[in-house]
């Protein structure tokens, strides 16, 4: 193979016959011969290592944008830097014409290297005695980014942007070899998507946007002008700065050049030269803490929908990396979550309970049978800023720490490392299907005094049950024979303790982990172990932690007739070229992570007898049963006014309230509970703030939609 040096020596014999390498040596004329001879060797090796192919290859970073389920509402954006690639065909012949008058006006005439261009920057330095003009070409300029966006290391960014004779060497030989393998027209494209305007955007998509509020194709001359004048020294030419001098005598220089060259006539040049500066600035968004202020509460959603991507390996090997590409990749993401939807959902839980209070009520709606998150809202503001926030409800933090609202950025509703809050008797959901998974069917009756000795250890006080939890009913209404229907309309916590002793507890918090729950508290994790689980007699009646939207989706799954969906965020995610992002599943298949992740988990049936017994709570009918004489959210049926199920649940004390509701369509879960102090009790009279806001929510969120039907249970699991 021929000796990589004297391959590049050969390449510049031509340059060096002419004499034209005196105008290299504008970048080396500090070294001495002997060393500039080692310049060019070392430049000649570095060469041999990239080839335009990679320069090609290189993606500048890209904006990211987030919108809603109908594809229009943008919820916000994620960058480092701000761009978006935008061909030439969609750009003004203006801007193409202002940054070749302004950076290389012999840009259609050399082919990569400007022998003139670098004669003239040599002289004049000369004269100067010191650097005053440059010598790189926009397809140099071009290289130069390629390779820094194209850096792998400190090292290789520190190598593309040095100041250095070999950098410059470099640069030249790549910019004649990608000459020959593309055309002007994409070197020109490549490079305007890929130039710095300053104000945080990079590539004239973000310029034209940032600045003057429109995009490239609408430029006019003298915005051209303005934007190509900006490439330069982007801070020091800044038209937003109070001083617009500057900027103007750069604008007015670049539309001479514009004149010179023939692209403006000498007459327009004038009246372009004499307007001033008009800008129409625009502060893009980015990240979730910039969600516009009219979508404020849609920032909860954003936060999930961040520590969702984080955990999918369709987009990187780890969350750092998968961070990084949501950052820089470009991607066009269409969220689940429903504009419609999520605005009546706020409508609701802010007509319930203010801001201004230290309880979260917080309400999410799940899709059944695809998993997707129409709803994430809360009565809280999505915002860093916490001076104005009322004061702290735990006593032991009271004027150390400022309470977490009305401003707030925790993850209140799910998605995030909050262990969330106790759910009460929505858990009966968990033992009722694992009864009925076990083959139990809902005619499985037991009598229910108000007080049961369980064969489950207790815990604090148990001297009167010698030993053993005891627990008791919310009413002495409740004692009586129930089976299920009217166990769990009449939410009976002794029927409900006879039960799991007879499937086991076990059974009972399998049955809520194979319906997505996680454990998410040292308590919590240690109660769920195989070795404890099965004395978590307790866990029926909702003592473990859980947020919205991991109970949303429970139920989801039994109005899914069984079939368990992992929550998802979005509808579709693609890349900037339009192409689905897929991963591999499982079973081999490339699905795009956008497709529902769903199987069946529960049977149809055993899912369709939950749904039966779980429309007593609401005072709707079963099919198969009765739901006795009485239940504890009788009002919800007629509001939502469709065929409806679902679960009350309240704490000890009613340190939190919660209300599961569902329909074929949706799945509405609501909680109100102060997550600053768990100890801080709601109250009795606030527990059915949660229902209304479901049943309000579900109502309106599915007017005018054909009224759908729940599936009838099998005869044999309502059992006789």
């Amino acid at each position: 193979m021929t000796n990589p040096t004297l391959r590049f020596a050969h390449r510049w014999a031509p340059l060096l016959r002419a004499g034209l390498i005196a105008g290299v040596v504008v970048a080396v004329a500090a070294f001495p011969i002997v060393a500039t001879a080692g310049l060019v060797t070392k430049a000649a090796a570095d060469s041999v290592q990239k080839k335009p192919r990679d320069l090609l290859a290189v993606s500048p970073a890209q904006t990211t944008y987030v919108y809603g389920a109908d594809g229009r509402t943008l919820l916000t954006m994620f960058y480092e830097e701000h761009r978006k690639y935008v061909p030439i065909a969609q750009m003004s012949p203006y801007v193409q014409q202002a940054i070749v008058a302004s950076e290389d006006a012999r840009f259609y005439e050399h082919r990569g290297v400007d022998a003139k261009g670098i004669a003239r920057a040599f002289v004049a330095n000369q004269q100067a005695g010191g650097v005053s003009q440059g010598a790189s070409t926009l397809t140099m300029q071009y290289v130069r980014m390629a390779l820094r966006d194209g850096a792998q290391s400190p090292l290789e960014v520190q190598r593309a942007t040095e100041q250095t004779p070999v950098r410059k060497l470099r640069e030249m030989r790549m910019a004649m070899d990608l000459e020959k393998e593309v055309t002007k027209s994409e070197i020109l494209e490549r490079y305007l998507n890929s130039a710095y305007f300053g104000h945080r955007a990079y590539g004239i998509y973000a310029a034209s946007e940032i600045f003057f509020s429109k995009t490239p194709k609408d430029l006019t001359p003298v915005e051209a002008a303005t934007l190509a004048g900006l490439v330069k020294a982007p801070s020091e030419y800044d038209p937003a700065s109070s001083d617009r001098k500057a900027a103007t005598d750069r604008r007015n220089y670049v539309l001479q050049r514009m004149n010179d060259m023939g692209y403006l006539s000498p007459a327009a040049t004038a009246a372009a030269q004499s307007e001033p500066i008009t800008l129409k600035l625009t502060s893009p968004p980015n990240d979730c803490i910039s969600v516009p202020k009219e979508y404020n509460s849609w920032g909860f959603f954003c936060d999930y929908l961040k520590s969702w991507w984080a955990s999918q390996p369709a987009f990187g090997n780890t969350p750092m990396e998968r961070e990084d590409r949501l950052r820089r990749g470009g991607y066009t993401i269409v969220t689940s979550i429903d504009p419609k939807i999520q605005e009546i959902a706020e409508k609701h839980v802010a007509a319930k309970e203010s801001d201004h209070s230290p309880f979260a009520h917080g309400l999410v709606v799940v899709e059944p049978g695809t998993g997707r998150v129409k709803a994430m809202a809360v009565n809280r503001t999505y915002a860093l800023d916490q001076d104005g926030n009322g004061v702290h409800s735990d006593p032991n933090k009271r004027g150390r720490l400022k309470g977490n609202y009305p401003n707030t950025v925790n993850p209140l509703l799910g998605g995030g490392d909050l262990p969330g809050y106790q759910a009460g008797s929505t858990f009966k959901m968990f033992t009722m299907l694992a009864a009925l998974d076990a083959g139990m069917p809902l005619s499985t009756a037991f009598n229910s005094p108000f007080r049961i000795v369980s064969i489950y250890p207790g815990g604090g006080d148990t001297s009167s049950c010698g030993g053993m939890w005891c627990p008791s009913n919310a009413s002495p209404a409740m004692t009586g024979r129930h089976a299920m229907w009217s166990g769990f309309g009449q939410s009976v916590n002794t029927y409900f303790v006879q039960l799991m002793q007879k499937v086991g507890a076990d059974k009972t918090v399998e049955m809520a982990e194979r319906l997505g729950l996680r454990w998410r508290t040292e308590v919590d994790r240690r109660q769920a172990s195989p070795e404890k689980r099965n004395s978590w007699g307790a866990f029926t009646l909702g003592v473990s932690d859980v947020n919205p939207l991991e109970m949303a989706n429970a139920y989801a799954t039994v109005a899914a007739d069984g079939r368990y969906c992992e929550p998802l965020p979005v509808l579709s995610v693609t890349d900037p070229k339009g192409r689905p992002i897929t991963y591999r599943a499982e079973t081999g298949d490339e699905l795009s992570v956008g497709k529902p992740r769903c199987h069946q988990e529960v049977s149809a049936d055993a899912a369709r007898a939950a749904t039966d017994a779980a429309r007593c709570p609401v005072g709707d009918r079963p099919v198969r049963g009765s739901c006795g004489s009485w239940s504890t959210a009788d009002s919800v049926r007629g509001t939502v006014g469709r065929p409806v199920a679902g679960k009350t649940g309240t704490t000890d004390s009613t340190r939190s309230a919660w209300f599961v509701a569902y329909t074929p369509e949706l799945a509405a879960a609501s909680f109100l509970s102060d997550p600053d102090n768990p100890q801080n009790a709601v109250g009795d009279a606030q527990s059915q703030k949660p229902v209304q806001s479901v049943a309000d929510t579900l109502r309106d969120a599915l007017k005018d939609r054909p009224v759908r039907q729940f599936s009838a249970p099998s005869e044999e699991i309502a059992g006789g």
